[in-house]
């Protein structure tokens, strides 16, 4: 069984606070991210192994941008994420 069996999928925005560098400004932007919480019971059609790892599963998030532009009128550059992990465990 594929790992995304084990969770419901959910697509969400949370601000943050990032740097730009070329314009030195802070500002907050919305950044999208897929959550996966675990499903309440295991699939029927699971062997030992795949009960063994939906035991340990837990609930995550996984950061869908990796590159957004700069809000600021004078810059629009392009800044890569780098300050926000890119999984997050609940």
């Amino acid at each position: 069984m594929e790992e995304r069996e084990f969770f419901n999928e959910k697509d969400e925005v949370v601000p943050a606070q990032i740097y730009c560098p070329k314009c030195r400004v802070t500002l907050e932007y919305p950044i999208r991210w897929r959550r996966r919480t675990k499903k309440e019971n295991l699939p029927p059609r699971a062997d030992e192994r795949d009960r063994a790892r939906f035991a340990k599963a837990r609930n995550y998030r996984v950061r869908l941008d990796d590159k957004l532009r700069c809000n600021n009128p004078r810059c629009g550059k392009t800044i890569e994420i780098t300050t926000l992990q890119t999984v997050v465990f609940d």
